[in-house]
């Protein structure tokens, strides 16, 4: 009822007498291309100058806001209205004359030297709709090529050594785009090869075509060095690198300074050395003696800037007069070492409401080579409600973290240069958690060696876990928890038994990541896509050698280390998302992940940290966290359905259209879709089991809407789902979409940062 007087009051409000008198409002906007595959690849519609009113969701809501404001415009309510609102777009000539100018422009330079684009107005009372229909006709192409050097010195590189490497090739289309690309190429190449003074702009081209012809020949100049314009130009100096000078906080050219050598190069400082000397040497690429390279300044910049115990970087370059050599100073400024965080927070890990306090400490350069030492220490506390018949209600945690990370690939027989020049880092971590509840008391202990890496072009990401090992410790288990749900026959509950006994995990992993855009690139409503793997195993060498030692096993017929049982599992997870722009304000988004565990050997089950959960504010969003499946199995022991609502198989699937609503606001509408399985069958968790012939209709589905607030460095994020195809239930229930319940179907969530 409430839409539908919506839809009549904004129906009611027409724009029309917002459109002065001769002028029409834009209603739609479109491009059309005679070839779609050129549409595609050059992306036509982006060229657009103007377009219409803003739509969320396919409407035009901040117009009809607009059209509630009224004309009196000395009332409140309506400049309340207008700055809420949008105002109806007018269409404007020179603007459609500058779509069509920048869409020939951008096909000429692509080798459509005869496109044209057709302006069709479709004008219907105060309104107009624009059709732009482009023609890019035939295509240019290169004919020959002729190279001419007037510098007798780089003649060989430029005809000879480099013309493998070129750009522009006989027969392919005339771009030039791919001249510029070309005019970079040959300006780098040469730069990397100790023209250090050779500029892009000594590379000229010239283009000649035949009259009735689509054929062009290139002219490729090459020009002597310039200079300043006052001199005559001469031939390029190839310049070798003198001495390396490092200026470690040495801020200005009056300061007294120290100075030592060491292995060819010079460290000025004042005061005292903050750094070792050889973590500067092993971040430089730039060698004395060797020629000037312009890509190794560029890497040795970017190896300081990502070292934590480095403030600010720069590179100098100064000339020795009438010499082929430069000199270079390495300003590096060091970062105040210490640091101190506190944070306080809301906690419901428990069930219920608390609160945790967080004091952590981090030292950027701990032995003096941009080590990062960080140790952190947190408390939680809630009071827990809805039990009964245990000594006391609270929960409380604690926990102490320790992390040590290098900024190299400690490991033997790697160079210490394939390090710097893949940005890799090595850590250490030992983390201890303490958790009391009126159940139970939990001890976990972890111990981690892990490795991180990347590809040169940092779309690439590596991370490597070479040991990881978490002990579980139960030290004690209440009374009545192990006759309700541990001990007592008929409900005795093999999953929840397994995860309250003391247990050792020793985890190997790796972990792949791509990202079309980059590492540090974010794909939201942009054309990219990423993609993640990571596969784990644990317990084959414990399961190696206690075979080899003839261990023996427990009463649960498990070998055990140390008198500790381990785990033994193999865990892949693959995932993949897409984000497909439609325009400035509009996007498509889809994400699909799968993940397999599997235990053997030594395991029967997975443990409680390795296994799947469905549902949540980053899954199936129509369920709360950790809700839904396994498969059919509908929990009815509410105090253990998070443990028995987990499994060893998981599929997600979700597709969100984003739009850009106003201010720092974005709206969202998304479907989602998956499950989880067991691979084998427990009695605790009937109709869990996967099976290939009954998954498909036990996958779950929900749709829903969210809003998101862009705080700059973070995205909060409120998301409400509904069900849709509920697996749990038969019958009519099994399709909450044609009846819904609210109080039955509705999931919503907060959380920080985009669910993929």
């Amino acid at each position: 009822m409430a839409a539908t007087v919506l839809n009549l009051m904004f129906a009611s409000c027409s724009v029309d007498r917002y459109i002065p008198e001769g002028r029409h409002m834009l209603t739609d906007v479109k491009v059309m291309c005679d070839e779609d595959e050129v549409m595609k690849t050059y992306m036509l519609g982006d060229y657009v100058t103007q377009n219409t009113n803003t739509k969320w969701f396919g409407a035009k809501v901040p117009l009809k806001i607009y059209a509630l404001s009224g004309t009196d415009t000395t009332k409140n309510i309506c400049h309340f209205f207008r700055k809420l609102g949008e105002a109806p777009v007018l269409y404007d000539s020179l603007k459609a004359q500058k779509t069509m100018g920048d869409i020939k422009q951008v096909l000429g330079n692509a080798g459509y030297m005869k496109a044209s684009v057709d302006e069709i107005k479709i004008e219907k009372g105060k309104k107009v709709k624009v059709l732009y229909n482009v023609h890019p006709n035939e295509r240019y192409t290169i004919r020959h090529i002729q190279r001419t050097v007037e510098d007798e010195g780089l003649r060989h590189f430029i005809t000879v050594e480099d013309t493998a490497r070129s750009l522009l090739k006989r027969g392919n289309p005339f771009d030039v785009n791919t001249l510029n690309a070309e005019r970079n190429r040959i300006a780098s190449y040469l730069r990397n090869n100790g023209y250090y003074k050779f500029n892009k702009e000594d590379v000229r081209f010239s283009a000649d075509t035949a009259r009735n012809s689509t054929e062009v020949d290139i002219l490729v100049k090459v020009k002597l060095h310039q200079g300043d314009g006052r001199t005559a130009a001469t031939s390029h100096k190839r310049y070798t690198i003198g001495s390396v000078n490092f200026l470690a906080d040495v801020n200005s050219a009056d300061a007294l300074v120290d100075s030592l050598q060491y292995n060819g190069y010079n460290f000025l400082y004042q005061d005292h050395l903050h750094f070792r000397k050889r973590l500067l040497i092993s971040n430089t690429m730039i060698r004395p003696g060797n020629l000037y390279n312009d890509s190794y300044f560029k890497r040795t910049y970017t190896n300081f800037t990502r070292l934590p115990a480095i403030s600010f970087s720069s590179i100098n370059i100064t000339e020795r007069p009438g010499t082929d050599t430069i000199d270079c100073n390495i300003i590096v400024n060091h970062a105040k070492p210490h640091s101190f965080g506190f944070d306080v927070e809301a906690t419901n890990s428990a069930g219920d409401l608390g609160a945790a306090i967080s004091t952590s400490y981090q030292n950027k350069n701990l032995f003096k080579g941009s080590e990062t030492f960080t140790f952190k220490i947190r408390g939680a506390y809630e009071a827990i409600t809805g039990l009964e018949g245990y000594d006391g209600n609270n929960y409380v945690e604690l926990g102490a973290e320790a992390t040590l990370g290098f900024p190299a690939f400690l490991l033997p027989y790697v160079k210490r240069e394939w390090g710097t020049l893949h940005h890799a880092s090595s850590e250490i971590a030992l983390q201890y958690n303490m958790q009391n509840r009126p159940e139970f008391q939990r001890r976990v202990l972890t111990a981690a060696w892990r490795y991180k890496w990347s590809s040169k072009s940092q779309h690439i990401q590596h991370r490597f876990d070479l040991l990881e090992v978490n002990y579980v410790y139960m030290p004690w288990i209440s009374k009545t928890f192990k006759e309700q749900y541990l001990d007592s026959l008929g409900k005795t509950n093999a999953i929840l038994k397994y995860n309250y006994e003391n247990l050792l995990i020793t985890k190997l992993g790796y972990t792949y990541s791509f990202n079309s855009l980059g590492a540090r690139e974010q794909t939201f409503g942009k054309n990219a896509y990423t993609v993640r793997f990571n596969i784990e195993t644990s317990g084959n060498v414990l399961n190696a050698l206690t075979h080899l030692a003839n261990g023996k096993r427990n009463s649960n017929g498990q070998y055990t280390f140390c008198g500790i049982a381990f785990a033994q599992y193999v865990r892949g997870d693959f995932e993949y998302s897409k984000s497909i722009r439609i325009d400035i304000n509009n996007s498509v988004a889809f994400h699909g992940a799968l993940g397999i565990a599997y235990p053997y050997g030594n395991s029967n089950q997975l443990p409680f940290e390795k296994r799947y959960f469905a549902g949540g504010a980053n899954s199936v969003r129509g369920w709360s966290v950790r809700s839904l499946g396994p498969g059919k199995y509908n929990g009815r022991d509410k105090g253990i359905n998070f443990l028995n609502q987990s499994g060893d198989i998981k599929l997600d699937l979700s597709l969100e259209y984003r739009t850009k609503l106003f201010w720092k606001f974005s709206g969202a509408a998304f479907v989602d879709a998956g499950n989880i399985w067991t691979i084998r069958e427990y009695k605790d968790q009937p109709g869990g089991e996967f099976h290939f012939n009954t998954f498909l209709e036990q996958i779950a589905v929900s749709y829903g809407i969210g809003l998101r607030m862009d705080a700059n460095f973070f995205i909060v994020r409120f998301d409400a789902g509904m069900k849709a195809i509920n697996p749990a239930y038969t019958g009519r229930e099994h399709y909450p979409i044609t009846h819904p319940n609210f109080d039955r179907d509705f999931a919503f969530h907060f959380a920080v940062g985009m669910p993929f």
